[in-house]
């Protein structure tokens, strides 16, 4: 088998985030358009990915986030998203760089994006450990997933924030 010089993989999977990157940042301009809202699942661990301490400690892996109603000052930079976001009815602010993602799901149109592995993992057992690269094979198109059984808290109800929904469901087995 010939050497791939070009990283065809790789194209594609940064062709494919870019996609993520271009579909938020319509979002964050002007706002979710009809039904379209998003399942965005990241390395919690990965270099760049900012959270509290109390979001670090309950998702020390991975975290799942819905960007539907409840979500505000969307900002979308070449590498990287921030947003707004209550947890149990704490604000926080979240910065997740592109590369963290794993996968990113519309139900409304079931379009979804998967990405095997990402390029910058750290320990989280010990901080002090700089990032590691993992080679990352192209992404996958998600499988078309079963209703969800968990629905996300109804806007508009006090004291109810974001849901985090695993999507390991919707993963190809």
């Amino acid at each position: 088998m010939a050497t791939d010089h070009f990283r065809y993989d790789v194209l594609a999977r940064d062709a494919l985030r870019g996609v993520v990157r271009r579909v938020l940042t319509d979002a964050a301009e002007h706002g979710l358009p009809g039904e379209h809202h998003f399942f965005i699942t990241f390395l919690s661990t990965a270099a760049g990915v900012k959270l509290s301490p109390r979001l670090q400690a309950q998702y020390p892996k991975e975290m799942t986030i819905i960007l539907q109603h409840q979500f505000w000052d969307l900002a979308v930079l070449e590498d990287r998203f921030e947003v707004g976001l209550s947890f149990g009815g704490i604000p926080e602010r979240l910065v997740v760089p592109f590369n963290a993602i794993q996968s990113f799901f519309d139900p409304s149109v079931e379009f979804g994006l998967q990405f095997e592995a990402s390029e910058a993992v750290e320990d989280p057992a010990d901080g002090n450990v700089p990032a590691v690269a993992v080679p990352s094979p192209a992404p996958t198109a998600l499988a078309v997933p079963q209703p969800v059984a968990e629905k996300p808290a109804e806007p508009g109800k006090p004291g109810e924030g974001a849901e985090v929904v695993r999507l390991d469901r919707f993963r190809k087995k």
